[in-house]
């Protein structure tokens, strides 16, 4: 995914920018940024941040760096912020979204400009670098923001900048958030809500789909308006968001909260069923709260999840290692585990490694059952619009995989529609033999009917693509 902050002030903005850059630490494992913009011009900092956190790798540029206009990100992918010289003069943009056509929109740059792209290290270019492009090739920012909007097939949401002001702008659809925090000294925009509340700001306005402002220390200019279609991914609220933050008013660790409550209403298990229910650390905890609470089922701790020195931006870009990581975090507590009937609630599942060899821990420490309750759905397509995995295939889904062995890999869209609905057969027979695969006791998803009720947001306002495969 990624995360980033802006700062716009009357004096110095790098004390706000340092820490409001780093609360967007969960959203990202590989590098991170920061670029600012004072009297000596343009000043950058970028690091690797796998093996440690960003607070450890900035600290000493925080106190080389001054200026009143700051942008920072935290990146799964690619280095960022870029400092680009153009016609439109020179400006620094970072970036949070994917461009699924990429290698299209970069022959066609190259076959008009005589420009060049620099490769990453794995031969793919850098997607903040492909924006700039597009942006460059028109006459002004504004023309150039909405030009690569237009043309990204994906998602992109942006900040831009420049000596006179930042350009925030939201991507097309508003899949990713982009919010404005106000206080007297200025404005701050951010992906993260809860990452200017301390730090004094408080909020100002959530930009619309598509919509560009430039910010100034003085104020917020719009100069884009909203776009009337809005698809807000609701994995944000599900997954990626920080339990602290909202999307379009709407808490995410409410939204959790009342997720779980409906899955343990239409789930219908009982203290006669079951002895206690857990949340897998972190995002699964607030939705087993819910369910707890609604059921009377007691909500506990069975493990503990190890972070002192683990912190999550310290995850290995294999996934192998990956996985061994997020076991080696989750400590036992043998007293909660041993003969017990375990309901476990994760925020969803991807491959399903993770969760089988939690479910085997769990086995492993003496618990007697461990029913698995996801709160989401199956995932069926793979997200053609944020970076939601490191799956590089749909077929890494374990969803998918079940249906492609049932039906061949070729398969209609009408099947996996059926796949797709809750009340059909084929659901059914994909479920069970996703939970006898894992090794569970027993396995319910929530239904996308209650997940959309619990965010309460319109189904025409949320992006649902990768449970049902709606556009």
């Amino acid at each position: 995914m990624g995360g980033f902050f802006a700062s716009a002030l009357k004096d110095d903005c790098i004390f706000d920018l340092f820490f409001g850059t780093d609360y967007h630490s969960h959203l990202g494992t590989r590098r991170a940024g920061m670029a600012v913009f004072g009297k000596d011009g343009f000043n950058r900092a970028i690091h690797n941040i796998e093996n440690s956190p960003f607070r450890t790798k900035f600290e000493h540029d925080i106190t080389k760096m001054k200026g009143c206009l700051g942008i920072g990100c935290i990146s799964d992918y690619e280095p960022q912020p870029l400092i680009v010289r153009s016609h439109h003069g020179t400006y620094a943009i970072t970036t949070v979204g994917r461009i699924s056509n990429s290698d299209a929109l970069a022959a066609e740059v190259l076959g008009h400009n005589s420009t060049h792209f620099l490769e990453m290290s794995g031969g793919d270019i850098n997607a903040t670098e492909l924006v700039a492009a597009l942006i460059n090739s028109k006459d002004n920012l504004v023309e150039g923001i909405r030009y690569a909007q237009e043309r990204i097939e994906g998602s992109m949401t942006l900040l831009l900048l420049t000596p006179r002001g930042i350009y925030c702008a939201r991507d097309r659809y508003g899949r990713t958030p982009l919010v404005i925090g106000r206080k007297e000294e200025g404005f701050c925009a951010s992906f993260e809500s809860f990452a200017y509340l301390n730090i004094g700001y408080h909020d100002y306005k959530e930009l619309g789909p598509g919509e560009i402002c430039v910010m100034t220390p003085e104020g917020v200019t719009t100069l884009a308006a909203p776009g009337g279609k809005k698809r807000v991914c609701a994995f944000l609220w599900v997954y990626y968001g920080y339990p602290a933050s909202s999307y379009e008013g709407v808490s995410v660790e409410g939204m959790r909260q009342r997720c779980g409550a409906l899955l343990a209403r239409r789930d219908g298990m009982t203290s006669n069923e079951i002895d206690m229910v857990a949340g897998v650390p972190d995002s699964g905890i607030a939705h087993a709260i819910g369910y707890a609470n609604e059921s009377g089922v007691p909500y506990s701790r069975p493990f503990i999840k190890y972070t002192p020195t683990w912190p999550r931006s310290f995850m290995p870009t294999i996934q192998a290692r990956r996985d061994l990581i997020a076991k080696m975090k989750l400590i036992p507590v043998h007293e909660l585990i041993q003969d017990r009937r375990l309901l476990l609630i994760d925020d969803s599942i991807v491959r399903g490694t993770q969760l089988r060899e939690t479910t085997e821990f769990l086995y492993n420490s003496g618990a007697k059952e461990v029913h698995v309750r996801p709160a989401c759905p199956p995932l069926l397509f793979g997200c053609k619009y944020i970076n939601f995995s490191r799956s590089t295939s749909e077929m890494e889904l374990i969803a998918r995989q079940v249906v492609c062995e049932e039906e061949g890999e070729a398969v209609e869209r009408t099947v996996l529609e059926d796949y797709a609905n809750p009340d059909s057969d084929r659901y059914r027979r994909m479920v069970e033999e996703i939970g006898k695969r894992l090794g569970f006791t027993s396995l319910r998803f929530n239904r996308l009917d209650d997940l959309v009720a619990s965010v309460g947001i319109g189904r025409d306002e949320l992006c649902t693509y990768c449970w049902d495969g709606r556009e």
